[in-house]
């Protein structure tokens, strides 16, 4: 597939590059959190373990699913499949349907890894990450990307979204877990003006925090509007924006900064 002449897989590197960078560049100048624990070589092994696991799950998400979620989009156009289509919806209005429902679907995926035990030893790879920064937007371990490709292919053949829209949403939702992952401090003012919208990294955080009841909310990577909707949303952590505890302290903050341990977290027991 091809957009204004480039392809694919150029608007998704270029897109994860240049927010990846910024980020980086935000993190170092505005950080949240403060945690010589988590500094230097602890960092490094951090960052070397999150992305090591983004290449892994990328080779595994190519090799079971080659043409990803925008192939479905237009395997499933040529053929005339989905319920938008079948309505002979006008197509930017389409378009728009089929990115807030994939964003819902997301959000209720992500629901589910939480409260279903099988999924959920999976998904706490993720949230072992004793730091939480842009890296661990990318920390998911390759049975728990297949799996939510999987579930993302199903609802796309099923609205028959098109492939444009498919596409901008999977950049957007790369983009916006890079942002809300960040260990960026914004100003009060423009977290407050975001947060009716998109998921603000403030609001993101109290989902990783050590504490249950707080981590069993926010559980929006991109629009903001389910949480509230679902009842599921948490305005501010018990211990403030600036003394959060994050990760799962029973694997404590060394051991899931490991490769190898956090590959074979999911065949652990509880």
């Amino acid at each position: 597939m091809q957009l204004f002449g480039l392809t694919e897989p150029l608007w998704r590197l270029g897109a994860f590059l240049s927010v990846f960078v910024a980020m980086a560049v935000l993190e170092l100048l505005h950080p949240r959190l403060e945690r010589p624990e988590l500094q230097k070589a602890l960092k490094a092994q951090r960052w070397f373990t999150n992305l090591s696991i983004l290449v892994l799950s990328s080779l595994s998400l190519r090799l079971i699913f080659p043409a990803a979620a925008t192939g479905a989009a237009l395997w499933a156009e040529a053929r005339g499949y989905g319920l938008l289509p079948l309505l002979d919806i006008p197509p930017v209005l389409s378009g728009v349907i089929a990115f807030v429902t994939l964003d819902f679907a997301i959000w209720l995926e992500h629901v589910a890894f939480h409260k279903v035990p099988l999924f959920w030893r999976m998904h706490r790879v993720h949230h072992a990450d004793p730091g939480v920064d842009l890296t661990t937007a990318l920390r998911f371990h390759p049975l728990e990307i297949v799996v939510s490709m999987a579930w993302k292919i199903a609802i796309i053949v099923a609205l028959g979204a098109p492939a444009v829209a498919v596409l901008l949403f999977e950049i957007v939702l790369n983009a916006a877990a890079m942002f809300n992952h960040a260990n960026l401090r914004l100003p009060p003012r423009l977290d407050r003006a975001l947060r009716p919208l998109i998921v603000t990294p403030d609001m993101h955080r109290i989902h990783h925090s050590t504490e249950r009841l707080e981590s069993d909310s926010n559980y929006g990577f991109n629009l903001a509007i389910w949480d509230r909707l679902f009842s599921t949303y948490t305005d501010r952590p018990g211990r403030g924006d600036d003394a959060i505890e994050t990760g799962l302290t029973a694997y404590g903050r060394s051991a899931p900064t490991k490769l190898l341990w956090s590959l074979l977290l999911p065949f652990r027991r509880s």
